[in-house]
């Protein structure tokens, strides 16, 4: 079983343009990212899948230069775009990441994937009462394949795995949660500013010391510092489904 990790970058952020390509202690946020993941000891492959606009000629330059392979395909389509990068990679298995997510934990990521097998599901996701910016979604090819093929609402193509989380008859998932407490509202990925300057004073702590910083010394360090998460105190990284949702609206009424 091949399992095939697959990151969506772009340079085209609305609220943070470039944000992938933004110098975090030096090396682009896409490369701490890269970095990190590389670690996961899960992962038979890393695909950066990025558009084939010309402003993401530096994204697919920068995946490269990092040791990682790149499909580039649809911008607006994303579903088509990770379905196809899929395929190239001859993936069984399908883990989801973002570029936006740099603190992504690669136990994290073995973890989930641990979980999809051990359970044998079609798809599960990061614990819910870990915090957003971890966020890890494995699943099987058969799944995307079918999302691929009969998705057709805006929402849909856009964020990948919201055809499969919308159909559970046809798929077999199971949420879950992992240790105590609940994290869950914390806010680690970069969508603004104010969420590159979260992330700066977290690698700024931590980075130094240890390299291969868990999500688990991120949580120390917040619990010793709780001012650092007034740095971004709005937002909740989920904003893009929320609009793409609106987009849904739009569409069923043109196709009443």
């Amino acid at each position: 079983m091949r399992t095939v990790a697959i990151i969506q970058a772009r340079v085209g952020s609305v609220r943070l343009p470039g944000k992938i390509l933004k110098p975090l202690l030096g090396e682009p946020v896409l490369a701490r990212m890269l970095e990190r993941v590389k670690r996961a000891k899960k992962l038979d492959m890393i695909v950066v899948a990025t558009t084939d606009r010309p402003e993401d000629d530096a994204t697919a330059e920068l995946a490269k230069k990092c040791g990682v392979q790149v499909f580039r395909g649809s911008e607006q389509d994303v579903l088509d775009r990770f379905y196809r990068a899929a395929t190239e990679a001859h993936a069984d298995t399908v883990v989801r990441l973002t570029g936006d997510c740099v603190l992504h934990d690669p136990q994290v990521i073995d973890e989930v994937v641990e979980r999809f097998f051990g359970k044998k599901l079609d798809y599960t996701s990061t614990p819910a009462n870990y915090p957003e910016g971890l966020d890890t979604e494995v699943f099987s090819f058969f799944a995307l394949e079918e999302a691929a093929s009969k998705a057709t609402m805006p929402s849909e193509r856009e964020h990948v795995t919201l055809y499969i989380r919308n159909h559970p008859e046809r798929f077999t998932s199971e949420p879950w949660q992992e240790g105590e407490g609940d994290n869950s509202r914390m806010h680690w990925s970069v969508d603004t500013q104010a969420d590159f300057d979260f992330v700066t004073k977290i690698f700024e702590q931590l980075y130094p010391i240890n390299q291969s910083f868990t999500k688990d010394d991120v949580l120390v360090l917040l619990a010793r510092h709780p001012e650092l998460l007034d740095i971004h105190n709005v937002g909740t990284g989920y904003e893009g489904l929320a609009k793409s949702l609106e987009e849904d609206e739009k569409f069923r009424k043109h196709h009443e």
